[in-house]
């Protein structure tokens, strides 16, 4: 395919990107419903059991992508406290399976629409994601193996330390961005292609394959000036790889490990790195999504690589993921929205209490006491 076709078809995508969006879900329930390995008397009850499943995802992924977290931060403790309530308990690697699942298909749904805006560093991405496979696929198959009272311990470990993050951070949207873009707006309302965004600087990049007045550049220095389709820009360098690295591979850890963690540690590691605050979201998005893919594969066929759980497709319960998987698509298409609508930080206050709460519940069921 040349490189013309590529970026016609790569231009169409990302311009339709809600139907294909929303065709993965769909795909995957038909597929479930006719392939999965399911009970031999699966009837309509059993597929409709866990329907009061979506709107309780459907709001958690809306949460987490709005901040820019791990959905199984959330998901992963609704399933230990609440579900059992009014639903038999889940062994602590189905919990993880369901939580990684979910996360990955609402994930790459809010990765998707970052893309499509221009907030996402692709080489970023990739060179974090190649750093953090060995420590995912680690975290994965302990998971196999941890009792069960050290696994809620080290998820309130991790939960507690990403509301310590949450707090500590700065995650407000609006930190860096132009305003400016709109006096390259004519009468119309439509973006001269021939103005500069920013209000006169003539040098930012404006990319004729990208949505709107859109485009990246990396000079001699590696000095990043990357420009969203809104037309608001940002610079920023790709420095501080280590400090990047440490703090995703023990996030990766625990994102194979209880389905979360990446996220929560990665993005206080790109802020800390002074890259974009947008941009960080948009790029772990990406981060995060790719190794929830990884890390449920791991959990779905690993469990006999290290003598522990076997995990077949069997086990997995398909009449809970064919509700929280479109959900989660949802949630990861609405969240932008909600994230313009809101302060980012009202919810990454709601979040990190929320975080605080549970963790001390989880030390308390590891402790016995709960």
């Amino acid at each position: 395919m040349s490189s013309v076709s590529y970026d016609r078809v790569q231009r169409s995508f990302l311009r339709y990107q809600h139907v294909f969006v929303f065709l993965a879900p769909l795909v995957f329930v038909v597929g479930v419903f006719f392939a999965a390995p399911t009970p031999a008397d699966a009837g309509t009850d059993y597929w409709l059991q866990f329907w009061w499943l979506f709107p309780v995802f459907l709001t958690g992924a809306t949460i987490v992508n709005t901040v820019g977290i791990s959905g199984s931060a959330l998901f992963v403790p609704f399933l230990i406290f609440l579900y059992p309530l009014v639903a038999a308990p889940l062994e602590p690697e189905t919990i993880v399976k369901v939580g990684l699942i979910s996360e990955a298909f609402g994930l790459s749904s809010s990765s998707i629409a970052f893309i499509q805006y221009g907030l996402v560093d692709r080489r970023l991405a990739l060179t974090i994601v190649g750093g953090a496979v060995p420590f995912v696929v680690g975290g994965a198959l302990l998971s196999f193996i941890v009792p069960e009272p050290v696994f809620h311990a080290l998820l309130g470990i991790a939960l507690l330390t990403a509301s310590y993050l949450l707090f500590k951070t700065d995650l407000d949207h609006d930190a860096g961005e132009s305003d400016d873009a709109d006096a390259a707006a004519d009468v119309d309302g439509e973006v001269d292609p021939d103005a500069a965004v920013d209000g006169g600087q003539a040098d930012l990049p404006n990319d004729a394959d990208k949505l709107g007045p859109a485009g990246v550049d990396t000079d001699e220095e590696g000095n990043v000036t990357r420009v969203d389709r809104e037309g608001d820009d940002y610079r920023y360098t790709r420095g501080g790889y280590l400090r990047r690295f440490a703090n995703y591979s023990i996030g990766g850890t625990f994102q194979g490990l209880a389905g979360f963690g990446a996220g929560e540690l990665g993005i206080i590691s790109m802020l800390g790195t002074k890259v974009p605050v947008r941009v960080a979201i948009g790029t772990n998005h990406i981060v995060v999504a790719l190794t929830a893919i990884l890390a449920s594969l791991v959990h779905v066929f690993g469990g006999g690589l290290v003598g522990g759980h076997s995990l077949s497709l069997a086990s997995t319960p398909w009449n809970m993921v064919v509700f929280t998987v479109p959900a989660t698509v949802t949630g990861g298409q609405i969240a932008p929205y909600v994230s313009n609508a809101l302060e980012t930080s009202t919810i990454k206050g709601f979040v990190g209490v929320l975080f605080a709460i549970i963790s001390v519940a989880l030390f308390l069921m590891a402790a016995g006491v709960a």
